[in-house]
C-alpha cells in the first residue's frame, strides 16, 4: 500500500483535495479496461480529485463507467468548456454530464482562455462565462474556474479574475518556466492574488522536457503533446520542485503509463522520502534532459 498523499483545501470549495489532482487527459486514447486500471491505481493512492474537458478525447466517456460505480462521492469531479459562445458552451457543459453520467460536476472551467478576442467573446453577455453561472444556478456545477497555457496565461488569468470571482485556475509551473523572468513575475503575481482571495492554484506541465523534437514525428512513445522526463528519479525531482511550494495543486501526467511513476512521487514526497531538490540539482537536470520551455 503506498503512502498517502498530502490534502489541502481547495481554495475556497471546502474540499480537501490530494495535492495530486489526476489529470484525465491520460484518457483521452485508452480502451475502458485500460481506464478502469487507472481507476484502481487512483484509488490505491488516495486521489480524490478529477481533472478533465469535453475535448480530452473519450476521457469523459471513460469516466463515466467509474460513476455508475457509485464513486461519484470518492472524486471532487471538474470538467472544462472549450466554447466561447453561451448556447455552444451550454450544450457543452450538458453534454460532458451525459458522457459521465452525472447530474453534476463540483467545478466547470473555461478552457484555454488566453486569446484576447475569445476573452472578448467569452466574457461578453451572450459568452461562455454566461452558460457557467447559469449552470450554477440550475445546481450542475458547484464553483467556476479558468485555464490555460502559454507565457501569457498568468496576465491573462489575472484578466480573467479581475472580470469575474473565478474559484480557480489552471496553469502551467516547473522549474523552466520559473527560470524565465517575465513569466516567473506573472506567476507570483498570479498566486498573490489568489491567496488573497483564496483561489485554488492548480498547476500543470511539471514534469515537461520540452517539445518534442522533429525527428520523433508521428510515432511518439507517450501520448503526452510534449516530450516527458521519463526516468523515476528525474521525475522525483521535477514533481519534489513543484509540491514544496506549499499552496498549490499538481495535475498529474497525460498518459496512463506514467502516471504510476508521478504518483510514486508524490506519495514519497509526502512521507518524507524525497524532498525538494536544490537549484543545483535542478540546473543539472535542465542541463542533463537538455529541457527547455514549451512555449515561445
Amino acid at each position: 500500500m503506498p503512502h498517502s498523499i498530502q490534502t489541502l483545501q481547495f481554495g475556497r470549495t471546502g474540499h480537501a483535495s490530494t495535492r495530486i489532482l489526476f489529470g484525465a487527459a491520460a484518457l483521452s486514447r485508452v480502451t475502458q479496461a485500460e481506464a478502469d486500471l487507472t481507476l484502481d491505481l487512483l484509488l490505491n493512492f488516495g486521489i480524490n480529485h478529477i481533472d478533465t474537458a469535453a475535448s480530452y478525447g473519450e476521457a469523459e466517456d471513460r469516466i463515466g463507467p467509474w460513476m455508475q460505480r457509485g464513486l461519484r462521492s470518492n472524486f471532487f469531479l471538474a470538467t472544462k468548456t472549450g466554447d466561447r459562445e453561451y448556447d455552444k458552451a451550454r450544450d457543452s457543459i450538458h453534454r460532458s454530464l451525459e458522457r459521465m453520467k452525472v447530474d453534476s460536476v463540483d467545478l466547470i472551467q473555461l478552457h484555454c482562455l488566453i486569446d484576447q478576442n475569445e476573452w472578448d467573446v467569452a466574457m461578453g453577455d451572450n459568452g461562455a462565462l454566461r452558460a457557467c453561472i447559469e449552470a450554477k444556478q440550475q445546481g450542475l456545477t458547484r464553483f467556476i474556474g479558468v485555464t490555460g497555457h502559454e507565457l501569457r496565461v498568468p496576465r491573462m488569468h489575472l484578466q480573467s479574475v479581475t472580470r469575474f470571482d473565478f474559484d480557480s485556475v489552471l496553469l502551467p509551473y516547473n522549474y523552466v518556466l520559473a527560470k524565465i523572468p517575465p513569466y516567473a513575475t506573472d506567476f507570483e503575481t498570479l498566486v498573490a492574488n489568489c491567496v488573497t482571495h483564496n483561489r485554488a492554484i492548480q498547476t500543470i506541465k511539471s514534469i515537461t522536457a520540452g517539445p518534442w523534437g522533429k525527428d520523433v514525428g508521428d510515432q511518439k512513445p507517450f501520448a503526452t503533446w510534449y516530450q516527458p522526463l521519463t526516468e523515476q528519479a528525474d521525475i522525483d525531482k521535477a514533481v519534489a520542485w513543484v509540491l514544496d511550494r506549499s499552496g498549490i495543486f499538481l495535475n498529474t501526467v497525460g498518459d496512463i503509463h506514467l502516471l504510476p511513476k508521478v504518483l510514486d512521487a508524490a506519495a514519497r514526497f509526502s512521507a518524507g522520502e524525497i524532498t525538494r531538490p536544490s537549484a543545483q540539482q535542478m540546473d543539472g537536470l535542465l542541463e542533463t534532459r537538455h529541457m527547455s520551455s514549451l512555449f515561445v
